[in-house]
This record gives structure tokens, sequence and C-alpha cells, in this order.
């Protein structure tokens, strides 16, 4: 071997050995004819010296610069009193080398890897430069780790590993999918998997009883800071075990994770809450538990307020009216007002009202600081100040409009509002399970309903007739895992029966044609004795983004997409040759200009 140690390894146990290391110099210090590089691996970093009485180790010590790539032969010897630097693993010793050798010089590297103002779009152009900073190095070793320990529990769990198909059929239910043209046949497409739903229920169907999948799925969607056009889950399937059971299992593997890759111990028993109660007080089906900030229901109460906002989304359809009261938010400035309205603006919000508590005992414009209280009569007033539990000092902001445009606007500020003003309860860790979703949602514009998580969920006991009289109030057997604010997993028990799985088709209005298009490989196997079944998918990317502190999912991928689903690096996607299109069959259309 080339090295006989990493650097990071060295310690003083070493000390009077003779070593080899391999490395790239990190940073190289002249210091009164004595020479010393830190040199660098993935384990850590060691400090090098050179004495000028080996002329011509020297003479090659004085030629390097940041990021050539060494090796050296040296002696581990103590560091001298008053030099010792316990921040590192390797602070206590220093390397006097007695041979350099440049395995490869570098150009001057782009930006320095310990400048931390560095732009992302550069990080990821350089990608490969940017993966040598420390903290790069530090968060993919952790999702390593992280990977290994899931493995290792299921494995012990008795689930096995199978791979399932990356090229399939397209199915466009959910989100748009990455579609693979087919060279063979002419005109036809596979697609890449936006999960592998299908084949792992068909694994149960087949008899393996426990699956499960670290693999990577793709989604052609609009992208934010915690999702990726391809991304990482920890796909998990298994057979004869009900909810409760499944979210027993994979509670416990999420609580040993934490623990032996973090030493963090999780609570014995996570926070169980209903979607209903998620939204009706935190706006959110994900909420941030740390956050002690609650919204409060106003809506039956100001029906026939004068103030026209609240009282038309009181009374339209769908419409809900809602209070988020800061305790001490008083002091909050007009100009951080004016911030967190322009904040509720991205979520679809018009503005946002709100009303300063100076006395609640005076239920005018002297007691309650606002432009809005002229147009709320006292009743509506005095029933905000109670449902909310308002005292002197704190401030209450509103959400009037559609009932989803205020979850989301509201929801968010809950959570903005919260961390800037520490509303927070202090809790590092608050994993929360949310249950019992509704089947379906209500799609406006098309007038139907779509299915909240997947077609191929279950209903809960007890609704399977809401399938066809009111589906609006069939509720689910899913189950979201939350932690601090992030779904960082969800699942569900499946319908295992054919005569089910056609209710919900019928909900969805997938006509019977459609539906053996689509899925008549599914539906034909249900009928050849399918179990029951349910599981769960985790996002790993999601996960280690957690337990890094990191800002992105994008500082725990290796080679990760912008925002804009690009690779900077590879400059992908790219275009083709025309011969390659016509392999294809495809002949690409000329944008149209706009006038």
């Amino acid at each position: 071997m080339m090295r006989t140690h990493y650097c990071g390894d060295l310690n003083k146990t070493h000390i009077g050995e003779t070593v080899t290391v391999c490395g790239w110099a990190h940073r190289r210090r002249d210091h009164g004819g004595v020479i010393f590089i830190d040199l660098r691996d993935r384990e850590g970093i060691a400090q090098i010296v050179i004495d000028p009485d080996t002329k011509e180790t020297f003479a090659t010590a004085e030629s390097i610069r940041n990021e050539f790539v060494l090796k050296v032969i040296c002696k581990v010897r103590s560091r001298p009193e008053g030099t010792v630097n316990l921040n590192i693993p390797t602070g206590e010793v220093e390397l006097l080398a007695s041979a350099i050798e440049i395995l490869n010089p570098s150009l001057t590297p782009p930006f320095m890897l310990d400048d931390d103002s560095i732009s992302e779009m550069i990080r990821l152009e350089y990608r490969f430069m940017d993966l040598r900073r420390p903290m790069m190095q530090n968060n993919l070793r952790l999702r390593y780790r992280v990977a290994k320990v899931l493995r290792d529990f299921l494995d012990e769990n008795g689930f096995m590993e199978i791979e399932t198909p990356m090229l399939t059929r397209s199915t466009p239910e959910g989100a748009r999918d990455y579609l693979v043209p087919s060279r063979i046949h002419a005109g036809e497409f596979f697609a890449l998997p936006q999960s592998p739903q299908l084949f792992k229920q068909l694994l149960m169907v087949s008899g393996f009883d426990r699956y499960f999948q670290i693999t990577k799925c793709f989604r052609d969607e609009d992208l934010r800071a915690d999702r990726q056009p391809e991304f990482t889950q920890v796909d998990i399937e298994t057979s004869f075990m009900n909810e409760e059971d499944i979210m027993a299992m994979v509670e416990k593997m999420i609580r040993e994770m934490y623990k032996k890759v973090a030493s963090i111990d999780l609570p014995t028993r996570f926070q169980r809450m209903t979607y209903l109660e998620a939204m009706y007080k935190y706006g959110s089906d994900k909420p941030d538990m740390r956050v002690t900030l609650e919204i409060t229901e106003l809506t039956d109460v100001m029906k026939d307020v004068d103030f026209k906002v609240f009282s038309s989304a009181a009374t339209m359809k769908g419409g809900r009216v809602v209070a988020l009261r800061v305790p001490n938010g008083s002091a909050i400035t007009r100009s951080e007002i004016d911030a967190y309205t322009e904040f509720v603006k991205i979520y679809g919000a018009k503005g946002l009202a709100y009303i300063k508590i100076n006395d609640v005992n005076e239920l005018n414009e002297t007691g309650l600081q606002s432009p809005i209280v002229k147009n709320i009569h006292v009743n509506a007033l005095k029933a905000i100040i109670e449902k909310t539990g308002a005292a002197n000092g704190d401030i209450i902001f509103f959400g009037a409009d559609k009932e989803k445009v205020v979850n989301e606007a509201l929801g968010a500020l809950r959570l903005k509002v919260g961390h800037e003003k520490n509303h927070v309860d202090g809790r590092l860790w608050a994993p929360l399970w949310v249950v019992d979703f509704p089947m379906f949602e209500h799609d406006e514009e098309t007038d139907r309903w779509v299915a909240i998580h997947h077609p191929f969920t279950a209903p809960k006991e007890g609704h399977e007739d809401l399938l066809v009289t009111d589906p609006g109030k069939c509720l689910s057997k899913a189950y979201d895992m939350v932690i601090n604010g992030w779904e960082v997993g969800g699942g569900s028990i499946r319908i295992h029966e054919e005569k089910v799985q056609s209710k919900v088709f019928d909900a969805l209005k997938i006509s019977k044609e459609e539906a053996k298009e689509k899925f008549g490989f599914l539906l034909d196997a249900l009928q050849y004795g399918a179990p029951p079944h349910g599981g769960l998918a985790f996002g790993l990317d999601r996960l280690v983004t957690l337990l890094a502190g990191a800002e992105s999912i994008r500082d725990v991928i290796a080679f990760p997409k912008t925002q804009r689903a690009q690779c900077l690096l590879t400059k992908a996607p790219n275009a083709v040759d025309e011969k390659q299109l016509r392999e294809l069959h495809i002949r690409l259309r000329t944008p149209q200009p706009t006038t």
C-alpha cells in the first residue's frame, strides 16, 4: 500500500513511529526557516514539519501549493510545549518529514476550502473541490452511517433487500414522470419510478413477507430546499402487520438510528396527532412541535362583522378565518409586520391583518391597536380575546381566505415568528406521527376527487362504504412521521382486495378501462391471494439533512441538482445530436416565439 496510516488517525500512541501518509496540502506556512504543511485526507488533518536540514525535502516543500497531492514519509513526535491543539484529534503530535513526493500538482483552487461565504453555484460547479471540505466529508460520512444502521436494523428484523426496476411504465397520477424513450419500440416510453410502490406490493403478493430497498426515485416537479428530481428512499413493505405494528417497528428503527449514529435519545413513544388536529391548530400536516404558537379558529364569530375580508371568508364555501396569538408580540415593529405581510403573500394570502393588545379590558381602538378594530363589533372582539387567550402586550395576526390559503400562510407564519421570536419549547428533537389522513381531497379545477397519498391506500375500518356515498369523509390507514416540521417518512396499509381497489378507482373517476390499462397487472395480482400488507418509505436525504443540521438536502447529496434541476458540474441536461434522436424516433418541436 502507498500509505501506512490516515492523517486523521495519528495520535500520541504513534509517537516514535515512522509512517507514510498521503493526502492534499490543505495549507502551507513558512515560519522562521521551517515549513509547516497541514496534510488532509478523509480522516482529518495532520501537521507536517519540514526542517531545512533535509535540503532535498525542504526544496520540494517550498514548491508545494494548496491542494497538491502528496506522499510523505515522516516520524511522529510530540508537538512542542505551547503548540498543542486539542481542537483536532491529531493536535498533540506533529510529523517530521524525511521525504516528500508530489504525486500531482494542482491548479489554483477556485475557492478556499475554509471559505464559508462562497456561493452555492460555484460550489456545485466545482463539486469535486467542494466535496473535499470537511463539512461535506462529514455529511457524506454521516449519510453512509445512517444508511448502514437502517439497513442493519431491517436485516436483523427479517427484511430482505430486493431491487425493483428503474425502467417501468408511466402512470402519471401524482408528480410528473421522467420519461425514457424506447429505441426498439418506436413511439413508446419507459418512466423512471417515482417510487417502487406497485412492485413492492407485488412482492408481498409473491410471498416475500418483508422487503426493503434503499433506492433512487425520480419526480419531475418544482424544487425546494427539501426536494430533488432524483432522491433516495428507504423503502419498506411487510405483510400481516397492521398500522400500529408497522409504526411501532419503524419508530424503534428511527430511535435506534439516532442513538447509534448521533448519540441522540428520542422519546420512547412519539407523539400522535390526527390530520384534522394538525391542520386545525397548526395549519400544516407536518407541524414543528417545538414551536409553541397555535392557530385559533374564528370562522363562526366573523360571519357578521363589517370587515369584509373576514366576513366574506367566513361565509364562503370552504373559507376559514383564524388567529395566531404571539405572546409579548406588541414589540414587533411596523417594518417587521410589513415583512411578515410580504412573507404570507408567497402562500397566496392577500394581506395580513393584526391587532396589538394594549388593554384587554378596553375593546376599542385604544385598548386594541389596529386599523381593523373599528369594523369588528364588540362581541366579535370579545370572542377573539377569549378564544386566543390574549393578554396585554400580545399581538394577534389573522388569516382569512379559502382554507388552503389560510392554512399554508398562517402555518408558515407560525414557524417563522415562532423561531424568530423564540417561541419554542427548548426541545432539540420533536418527532410526531400524523394519522387519520383523509383518503381524498377535491380538485376544484377538474371537479373530481384526487388521492392525498396514492390510490392504493386502504380506508379505515367502517369507512369503506363512504368510498361510494361520501368520499370526502373517508379516512385512510395512512401515517406520516414528522421530525421538527419535516415529513421524513410516510406510509399506509395498502388495499389487498380487488373489489375495494375498484371502489377507490370509481371514487377517483378512473374508468375500468383506464384502470385496466394503467394498473391491470396489480388488479390481477390482488385476485390471486394477496395478503394484508402495508409499509412506509423514509426520505434518506431528509433524515441526514436533519441530523447534519444542514440548510438543504443538497448539502448531504454527493452530486445534487440545482433548484432548476440542473447539474452544474456535468452541465446536464444537455442537447443530443440528430443521430441519437433519429434512433429514438424523436423529432424536436421548435418552440414558437411569444408575442
